[in-house]
């Protein structure tokens, strides 16, 4: 095979990016409601905020409470019956919540994942890895 020109790699990574975002409309779900799920599937109890959610995200609060929101109110996230004074809200999967990621989109490509080979797998990862470092913002630094 000859090697794709830095051209046709972008092409190809952005049809990626469509394909996986079409996909995540399922469900009644919005993309962003599915990490937010995936998120909160996986993170430390402690973690399990819309803030941290936010920060893992690097999105602003906004958005992500907005999205939290929505998830309470499909029943899919809860908040914690026991929760630390003076601190944000933890939040954890509801019942139907944990059900609902049995048919999470991810899934699907994360089995095409697996079937690669771990030298493959190490070599996507910091490619993938370099590229959303390259591409994030830089940190606004503090006057």
């Amino acid at each position: 095979m000859m090697t794709p020109s830095a051209t046709a790699l972008a092409d190809l990574l952005e049809l990626l990016a469509r394909m996986l975002h079409a996909r995540g409309y399922q469900h009644d779900m919005f993309p962003a409601q599915w990490v937010a799920l995936r998120y909160f599937s996986r993170a430390r109890r402690d973690l399990c905020t819309a803030s941290e959610l936010a920060r893992f995200q690097g999105m602003a609060n906004g958005p992500v409470s907005r999205t939290v929101r929505t998830l309470l109110q499909k029943g899919l996230l809860a908040k914690c019956k026991e929760q630390p004074r003076g601190k944000a809200e933890i939040l954890e999967l509801t019942a139907s919540g944990r059900a609902l990621l049995k048919f999470d989109p991810s899934r699907e490509i994360e089995a095409i994942l697996s079937a690669l080979s771990d030298d493959k797998r190490h070599l996507l990862g910091e490619t993938l890895e370099n590229l959303i470092h390259r591409l994030s913002p830089p940190l606004a630094k503090s006057a």
